[in-house]
């Protein structure tokens, strides 16, 4: 139930942020939604860390357990449960923006469903590159073939593994007890900011997801939300799997390997003290 609060609460504010920004226009720039993202994960690391560790995304979770820092017979449980957080986020966000995704649509001349609604789509799921790019009229087909062309699949995948490979390293850095340099009680402060200030760098790239819930379950609620196969697979096709589920674990798998082999047999432990 933890996982399951905590992923919602990072999905219906990070998320929401996202569709504050393409259906309301607020919100503009990368900082500004960053920034909500990384709130957002820190109030949830906040509210349910005590109770189940906060993974709130199937990689994290994945690549602990890959190195023995995590049971791996809660694996499959914990990342239910983020699904199921991220789908109830989702579910919630379209029913009070539902008038909103209409409007957009009416006013781009977007029918829902159609290549061109991953203008609208991009509020669940994610895309390569960002369909931001596409501006803020009538969508063409000669817009979605530059769009398509403007960033490869194997560039996308470096972008989002070495992402989470980052994110990784420093949820590892910043909760590890014996450092000294850590930030103690401050850990979900800078996890999320490390989240903020990696979506500055990437989201213009992929939309930076670092989270295969925080994609596939908003994409697949998009799905059957009537986006269809704009959603599943979308126009990215295979990319949807590689770039936003294979890239964030094994990014993860690396950043978990390279803190504990690399970086935390050089802690320097505290000092004990007479008391």
């Amino acid at each position: 139930m933890a996982e399951i609060v905590g992923t919602f609460l990072l999905i219906f504010f990070g998320l929401g942020a996202v569709q504050t920004a393409v259906l309301h226009g607020d919100l503009a720039g990368l900082w500004q939604v960053g920034i909500v993202w990384g709130v957002a994960i820190m109030l949830a690391i906040y509210t349910i860390g005590p109770i189940s560790g906060a993974h709130i995304n199937p990689a994290i979770t994945i690549g602990l357990s890959t190195w023995g820092l995590f049971p791996a017979r809660r694996v499959a449980p914990y990342v239910g449960s983020q699904l199921v957080g991220a789908i109830a986020a989702a579910a919630l966000l379209f029913a009070i923006n539902a008038s909103y995704f209409g409007a957009t649509e009416a006013e781009r001349g977007i029918v829902r469903g159609e290549p061109a609604s991953i203008v609208t789509a991009m509020c669940f799921g994610e895309y390569y590159p960002n369909p931001g790019k596409l501006g803020g009229a009538a969508v063409t087909d000669a817009d979605l073939a530059v769009w398509e062309a403007g960033f490869s699949q194997p560039m996308a995948w470096l972008a989002e593994a070495v992402g989470t490979a980052i994110l990784a390293m420093v949820v590892l850095a910043t909760t590890e007890k014996e450092n000294l340099g850590g930030p103690k009680n401050l850990a979900p402060v800078f996890i999320g900011l490390c989240v903020a200030v990696l979506i500055c760098v990437i989201a213009p790239l992929t939309q930076a997801c670092f989270n295969p819930a925080r994609d596939f379950g908003p994409r697949l609620f998009a799905y059957f939300a009537g986006w269809g196969s704009a959603a599943i697979p979308g126009p990215n096709g295979i990319g949807m799997v590689t770039v936003y589920i294979v890239a964030p674990i094994v990014g993860s798998i690396v950043g978990c390997g390279l803190y504990q082999k690399l970086v935390r047999p050089y802690v320097i432990e505290p000092t004990p003290t007479a008391d």
